[in-house]
């Protein structure tokens, strides 16, 4: 338990879960707004079979996932590489040992894996409804709209979790994510259409 409780401490020295909650809420918008119009581009297109929808679900997904994971790791590490550079030039001594240089290696780890993560979280949710679909389960709406439904659904989670963040109204907030899905799905409809 003594590693939960430096992560802790590095995590609070950093202020990285400032960071990481950031990451996860774009990430994650960005994975559900994804796969909002992927499954809006499917069903407009009519005869998409729940297979191939699942499957480039899965590969945007996962590049999402990748995309995130690389991404803000090499950002982050960058970023705390130059901080305790410029920490240590202030102070006129090396921190290779100190708690900042620790959570230098440590931080850049913790935000890709949330980075990462978001998008495939919501990916895997709105594959769901289609997964079942290809396994030959009957539902009750159509795959591609289920998951369209999933995917505003998760926009509104997010915007309801940014709305307590600023303590706006929660419903305010995730009908104004829900209303970014909306226009999305309406500029996809139309280009497809």
């Amino acid at each position: 338990m003594r590693w939960w409780r430096e992560l802790g401490f590095l995590i609070s020295i950093s202020r990285a879960h400032y960071i990481a909650r950031r990451y996860f809420v774009v990430n994650g918008f960005d994975g559900a707004l994804t796969m909002l119009g992927l499954n809006t581009g499917f069903y407009a297109a009519g005869d998409v079979s729940p297979a191939v929808a699942l499957s480039a679900c899965a590969g945007a997904g996962l590049a999402l996932a990748v995309s995130g994971l690389t991404g803000a790791y090499m950002s982050e590490a960058a970023e705390r590489a130059e901080t305790l550079a410029e920490l240590e030039r202030a102070m006129g001594t090396s921190l290779a040992e100190s708690a900042q240089a620790r959570a230098a290696r440590v931080v850049p780890v913790l935000v890709a894996a949330v980075n990462g993560a978001a998008p495939l979280l919501v990916t895997i949710a709105v594959m769901v409804p289609l997964w079942l679909a290809a396994r030959g389960v009957a539902l009750p709406l159509d795959p591609q709209l289920a998951a369209i439904t999933i995917a505003a659904a998760c926009m509104f989670g997010l915007g309801v979790f940014l709305g307590q963040v600023s303590r706006m109204p929660w419903w305010r907030s995730g009908l104004r994510a829900l209303l970014i899905g909306v226009v999305t799905t309406a500029l996809v409809l139309a280009v497809t259409g």
